[in-house]
């Protein structure tokens, strides 16, 4: 009996080929493996990503002022043809950063983004957020125990949060 007719493998020598593949993968997992599972935060921020008022949303998650500062570069479109997808990025010159922060102004809800980020890892977030229309874009950078942001306003033609 052969495995082949001609120059086409059979149905069951792929069968055979296919089994051994899979029986190989199962090989290479430690049996009772369990999948990581990252860490709880406690301190989530849940109550400020509900306020709809930026001020108050920088006071629920910050608890401090912020202070303008050269040092943030936020990189945002001057008019986004579709609200729903508006490109964003941060990047800072800060030292011992350990938080930034989207906030949308006149958005339903003015935390649009919040990211830890940890020691040695390069300050900088792109991410696309949805705006209802022409607002102030913020993003605030936590450095060193200090708040540092940049603003641009950003103009809609097409509203993404419902608008």
């Amino acid at each position: 009996m052969t495995t082949t007719t001609g120059p086409h493998p059979t149905r069951r020598l792929i069968l055979q080929g296919a089994a051994g593949v899979a029986l190989l993968g199962l090989g290479n997992l430690p049996f009772g493996a369990a999948p990581a599972r990252a860490a709880a935060n406690d301190k989530y921020p849940e109550e400020a990503f509900k306020l709809k008022n930026e001020a108050d949303a920088i006071k629920a998650l910050y608890g401090k002022t912020v202070e303008p500062s050269d040092k943030v570069k936020l990189d945002a479109p001057e008019i986004a043809e579709n609200g729903g997808v508006v490109p964003i990025s941060v990047t800072t010159t800060l030292d011992k950063v350990t938080s930034i922060s989207f906030f949308v102004a006149e958005n339903p809800n003015a935390l649009a983004a919040s990211y830890r980020i940890p020691d040695g890892t390069l300050p900088a977030v792109a991410n696309r957020l949805k705006m209802a229309k022409t607002t102030n874009v913020t993003a605030i950078v936590e450095a060193d125990g200090k708040l540092y942001s940049a603003t641009k306003e950003v103009k809609v033609t097409v509203g993404g949060c419902g608008g």
